[in-house]
Protein backbone atom coordinates (compact mmCIF):
# COMPACT_ATOMS: atom_id res chain seq x y z
CA UNK A 1 0.00 0.00 0.00
CA UNK A 2 1.37 3.47 -0.70
CA UNK A 3 1.25 6.64 0.75
CA UNK A 4 -2.14 7.14 -0.66
CA UNK A 5 -3.95 4.41 0.40
CA UNK A 6 -2.67 4.72 3.77
CA UNK A 7 -3.86 8.20 4.45
CA UNK A 8 -6.99 7.59 3.44
CA UNK A 9 -6.89 4.79 5.65
CA UNK A 10 -5.67 6.50 8.22
CA UNK A 11 -7.90 9.61 7.86
CA UNK A 12 -10.75 7.52 7.41
CA UNK A 13 -10.28 6.32 11.16
CA UNK A 14 -10.02 9.55 12.53
CA UNK A 15 -12.91 11.07 10.68
CA UNK A 16 -15.12 7.90 12.44
CA UNK A 17 -13.67 8.51 15.88
CA UNK A 18 -14.60 12.01 15.60
CA UNK A 19 -18.21 11.28 14.13
CA UNK A 20 -19.06 9.38 17.51
CA UNK A 21 -17.65 12.28 18.99
CA UNK A 22 -15.46 9.92 21.06
CA UNK A 23 -11.90 10.87 19.65
CA UNK A 24 -9.57 9.75 22.55
CA UNK A 25 -10.75 5.91 21.36
CA UNK A 26 -7.98 6.56 18.38
CA UNK A 27 -5.79 5.44 20.76
CA UNK A 28 -7.36 1.96 21.27
CA UNK A 29 -8.27 1.38 17.72
CA UNK A 30 -4.94 2.47 16.01
CA UNK A 31 -2.34 0.94 18.49
CA UNK A 32 -0.59 0.06 15.37
CA UNK A 33 -0.08 3.31 14.15
CA UNK A 34 1.30 4.48 17.41
CA UNK A 35 3.30 1.25 17.71
CA UNK A 36 4.82 1.39 14.47
CA UNK A 37 5.98 5.16 14.67
CA UNK A 38 7.17 4.80 18.19
CA UNK A 39 9.20 2.10 17.21
CA UNK A 40 11.20 4.62 14.98
CA UNK A 41 11.17 7.18 17.48
CA UNK A 42 12.87 4.62 19.71
CA UNK A 43 15.32 3.38 17.13
CA UNK A 44 16.25 7.07 16.33
CA UNK A 45 16.95 8.16 20.17
CA UNK A 46 18.37 4.59 21.15
CA UNK A 47 20.76 5.24 17.81
CA UNK A 48 21.84 9.19 18.84
CA UNK A 49 22.52 8.61 21.98
CA UNK A 50 24.55 5.25 21.91
CA UNK A 51 26.42 6.71 18.88
CA UNK A 52 25.62 4.48 16.16
CA UNK A 53 23.84 1.40 18.17
CA UNK A 54 20.54 -0.06 16.96
CA UNK A 55 17.94 -1.60 19.39
CA UNK A 56 15.85 -2.99 16.18
CA UNK A 57 17.63 -4.38 13.20
CA UNK A 58 15.47 -1.94 10.66
CA UNK A 59 12.31 0.28 11.63
CA UNK A 60 9.58 0.79 11.61
CA UNK A 61 8.84 -2.80 13.70
CA UNK A 62 7.23 -5.09 10.74
CA UNK A 63 10.84 -4.33 9.25
CA UNK A 64 12.65 -6.05 11.79
CA UNK A 65 10.28 -8.71 12.22
CA UNK A 66 10.47 -9.81 8.70
CA UNK A 67 14.28 -9.52 9.48
CA UNK A 68 14.04 -11.43 12.05
CA UNK A 69 12.54 -14.41 9.65
CA UNK A 70 8.87 -13.76 10.11
CA UNK A 71 6.87 -14.43 7.15
CA UNK A 72 5.21 -11.21 5.94
CA UNK A 73 1.96 -13.41 6.22
CA UNK A 74 2.41 -14.66 9.91
CA UNK A 75 3.40 -10.51 10.43
CA UNK A 76 0.20 -9.36 8.83
CA UNK A 77 -1.79 -11.60 10.53
CA UNK A 78 -0.06 -10.62 14.13
CA UNK A 79 -1.26 -6.97 13.86
CA UNK A 80 -4.28 -7.39 12.22
CA UNK A 81 -4.80 -9.51 15.52
CA UNK A 82 -3.81 -6.41 17.18
CA UNK A 83 -5.91 -4.57 15.59
CA UNK A 84 -8.70 -6.63 15.93
CA UNK A 85 -8.52 -6.91 19.23
CA UNK A 86 -8.36 -3.09 19.99
CA UNK A 87 -11.34 -2.53 18.20
CA UNK A 88 -13.18 -4.92 20.08
CA UNK A 89 -11.91 -2.88 22.73
CA UNK A 90 -12.89 -0.01 21.40
CA UNK A 91 -16.67 -0.89 20.57
CA UNK A 92 -17.01 -1.94 24.28
CA UNK A 93 -15.36 1.22 25.42
CA UNK A 94 -17.96 3.57 22.68
CA UNK A 95 -20.92 1.34 24.28
CA UNK A 96 -20.07 2.10 27.81
CA UNK A 97 -19.85 6.45 27.27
Amino acid sequence: MGDTGSMFLGGSVVAMCFGISYPTIIFVIGFVYFLEALSVMIQVSYFKLTHGKRLFKMTPIHHHFELSGYSEVKIVGLFSLVTAFGAAVAVWLAATV
